[in-house]
């Protein structure tokens, strides 16, 4: 069988129905959400999409409350699971192509979510639809999973689990390639700040400090509004010095707020913050090199100890790593602050796969200057190099590529951790820039062709 002729000759059809799948802009709207649609409209938009379009292919469909959805074909008691999902993270700023119009330049479609994860989604549906269209046998169920809340709380596998059985064995298309074998731990930590600098001059009073949408990117944004500012130039000179030293863009201006600073960072996914710059942090540097009032001093300064220029977590004294995968990484997601009012950091915390979230915990518990207001822990996921299989995805991706399949980790946290026997398994192929969560994220059209290929072939040697 080859399986890239059989991809080859639905070429058209399945670039433009990628295309069309990535122009709904299906980000987390809690101003949007009803019943049937938790996570708002555009989640629900993009999750009936691909039903309605299962169904009319031929496949069986399921719509669990607009929470999940899963689309089906074969027969048999077992099921291999697909386990994607059709949320994208918010697009961020400073795109130079529309984040959802999906445009094609140079080989590549750009679009939020071209990489993570609905291009390698549309990828696993028309590997499907090749197996379903050639009449292959099969003996088992094969049923991508789809989720709608990847990106924040996995409220949708949650619910899709409490309704429907667990996949004997299943892959989620929404990492890397060859084959990820172990995802480290992954914690969500808010603080509630209450460090005070009692010797702080007070010359500047801090009234607001903003950065950050989600706990999983590093922050390309960050804003703080300083009040009784008398000698402006002086402090926008300071602030444009910081800038060329740091070699990053931003600006400082007056309106009836006050003197309002801001500064422009580069995104990136929380698995490896050091691969952006995080814009939160360095305004907090910026910061607490400033004559401000006690209450914002000591914020800032509280900040700049435990995270300036350290994602392992040495600072925070949770620095900690293994030979299956790695180090321990920490991403300050989001920092909100108001004067006499709420002040928190939120970060994310990604740990290798043989350490215990508790561990972490209780030193957390510890810091000086706050409190731990929230904590979640999912734990690392490690599947074993000689299980089925991995040993059956080493064949197909060695077979499809003429390359070795190494086992590799990752700190990112995929669905395959939803399975006792799950894996992540593309899209992204060595070599190739890893831009999700970042501006103009893009695919290109020759991977997408491949990865379909590579999924088709997977299916079918997991279903026969």
């Amino acid at each position: 069988m080859n399986w890239m002729d059989e991809v080859l000759k639905r070429k058209e059809e399945i670039i433009l129905e990628t295309q069309k799948f990535l122009q709904i802009k299906s980000v987390l709207d809690e101003k949007t959400k009803q019943i049937g649609a938790p996570f708002g409209k555009g989640i629900k938009q993009a999750l009936e999409h691909l039903l309605q379009k299962g169904e009319k292919d031929g496949f069986q469909v399921k719509n669990l409350d607009g929470y999940a959805g899963h689309i089906e074909m074969g027969k048999g008691k077992e099921i291999v699971g697909v386990l994607c999902h059709v949320d994208v993270v918010p697009e961020g700023d400073g795109w130079s192509f529309d984040p959802y119009g999906a445009t094609i330049h140079d080989g590549k479609i750009y679009a939020r979510g071209a990489l993570d994860d609905k291009g390698p989604t549309m990828a696993v549906y028309y590997a499907m639809k090749i197996v379903k269209e050639l009449g292959l046998p099969l003996s088992k169920r094969v049923r991508m999973i789809i989720g709608t809340d990847e990106e924040s709380d996995w409220r949708c596998v949650d619910h899709y689990f409490k309704h429907e059985e667990m996949p004997d064995i299943g892959f989620a298309p929404d990492a890397d390639f060859p084959i990820i074998h172990a995802e480290k731990g992954i914690i969500d930590a808010v603080f509630s700040v209450n460090s005070v600098n009692k010797h702080a001059a007070g010359k500047y009073v801090l009234k607001s400090f903003s950065s950050g949408r989600r706990f999983n990117m590093v922050p390309d944004f960050a804003k703080a509004v300083l009040g009784n500012v008398q000698n402006f130039s002086e402090v926008e000179k300071s602030f444009k010095q910081f800038l060329s030293a740091s070699q990053l863009k931003g600006r400082m201006y007056q309106n009836e707020e006050g003197a309002v600073a801001e500064l422009e960072g580069i995104s990136a996914h929380a698995m490896e913050p050091d691969n952006g710059k995080n814009a939160g942090i360095y305004l907090a540097n910026f910061l607490s090199a400033l004559p401000l009032d006690g209450e914002g001093k000591g914020f800032v300064d509280w900040i700049n100890r435990y995270f300036y220029q350290d994602t392992r977590g040495k600072k925070l004294d949770i620095s900690t790593q293994d030979e299956v995968s790695g180090e321990l990484t920490v991403n300050v997601g989001i920092i909100h602050y108001e004067k006499g009012k709420e002040k928190t950091v939120s970060i994310n915390i990604r740990y290798p796969v043989t350490k215990k979230g508790s561990e972490i915990k209780e030193k957390l518990e510890k810091i000086a200057g706050c409190q731990l207001i929230h904590f979640s822990d999912s734990a690392p996921h490690y599947v074993e190099q000689n299980h089925p299989l991995i040993q059956t995805l080493k064949k197909v991706y060695e077979e499809q590529t003429g390359q070795k399949a190494e086992l590799i980790s990752i700190g990112g946290g995929t669905y395959a951790r939803s399975l006792k026997a799950g894996i992540a398994f593309g899209p992204l192929f060595p070599g190739r820039e890893d831009i999700a969560h970042q501006k103009d994220e893009y695919i290109y059209i020759e991977d997408l062709l491949k990865a379909t290929a590579i999924y088709a072939q997977a299916i079918y040697e997991l279903a026969k």
